[in-house]
């Protein structure tokens, strides 16, 4: 194994406690791979402990997600909007986390980790809805601890196997990494075709914007129906007036006492409108042929109503300093 065993033996927790820190930021290094050849290691004399790996591991991820946490604390939803805009999967990453994370609160850091694309939505989330910080930092470690421990355990029962395969790799480094390297930019190019499809077959949907939202909805002659499609947990989250709460797969029920040709349109917080887009589909396909995307979902209809109050607050004083003189 030459170079490569000596450079994993030297500086193996080195190594363990970076990749971790990078993949737990965000960048695109998955870290199981170091962690199952860790593991491996550590049967050997010369290789770091299972405890102290595990101490690397923890410390890292404890450093990452801390930086996740005051980010979703100070910046909030609009942090989530644009981690998503970025993702390979942006029309469930907001919602799904989200809804996890309502319904089970800082326990579901436990595993967190473990769904793709949920451990750094997790945390900031926990930051977002002022979960105390040694509460974080508790169900964090735990969480970091199930992580890591499954491709360390792995690595502990195919040591034999690792061994092989770091041979091999120190006998044939370069023809290794040109054959990683191709298969992760085939999974990421996969991926974006993917996200490309989704987003094509999506836009095709109209999208209502606000303003003519609100028009339509302070009008006599046909009604409005909106459709409230965010994450819902315990504890309520502001919507606009009237919305009915329908999940992405939940049946139609609640549409029952409204006709087919109704208006109605649905709003979310993902980029693009991801998912009210998806549930418009299956509306139109269900035959509701007047379905909408709100343009820029919740926040946009949010940033309207502010925008109306401060116009409406000088003019209705207006009156009174009148009065006054």
């Amino acid at each position: 194994m030459g170079d490569l065993q000596a450079l994993l033996d030297g500086h193996g927790l080195s190594l363990v406690f970076l990749n971790v820190l990078a993949e737990q930021a965000g960048l695109p290094v998955p870290a199981y791979p170091m962690l199952f050849v860790a593991g491996a290691l550590s049967m050997q004399e010369s290789g770091p402990s299972i405890g102290a790996v595990l101490f690397a591991v923890i410390a890292a991820c404890l450093i990452a997600d801390s930086a996740w946490y005051f980010a979703g604390k100070r910046l909030g939803q609009p942090m989530l909007r644009t981690i998503c805009r970025v993702s390979l999967s942006p029309d469930t990453c907001i919602r799904q986390t989200q809804s996890l994370y309502l319904r089970v609160g800082p326990r579901s850091l436990v595993f967190a980790k473990l769904l793709p694309g949920a451990g750094a939505l997790s945390t900031a989330m926990a930051g977002m809805t002022a979960t105390p910080f040694l509460t974080f930092l508790f169900y964090d470690a735990l969480g970091a601890l199930v992580w890591a421990g499954g491709a360390l355990l792995a690595g502990v029962v195919f040591s034999d196997f690792v061994d092989t395969i770091l041979a091999a790799f120190s006998a044939y480094g370069h023809i290794a990494v040109m054959i990683a390297a191709g298969g992760f930019v085939l999974f990421i190019a996969w991926r974006f075709w993917l996200r490309w499809r989704l987003l094509r077959r999506t836009g095709r949907i109209p999208r209502m914007t606000v303003m003519e939202l609100e028009q339509r909805r302070g009008g006599v002659e046909r009604p409005v129906v909106v459709v409230d499609v965010r994450a819902q947990g315990e504890t309520p989250i502001e919507r606009i007036p009237g919305a009915l709460v329908m999940g992405m797969q939940a049946p139609f029920s609640a549409l029952a006492d409204h006709d087919k040709r109704s208006d109605i349109v649905i709003y979310c917080a993902c980029p693009h409108e991801m998912s009210a887009a998806v549930l418009a589909e299956r509306l139109r396909s269900a035959g509701f042929p007047n379905t909408w995307a709100l343009a820029g979902g919740f926040d946009e209809w949010k940033r309207l109503q502010g925008a109306l109050n401060a116009d409406s607050g000088p003019a209705a004083d207006a009156p009174k300093q009148a009065a006054a003189h």
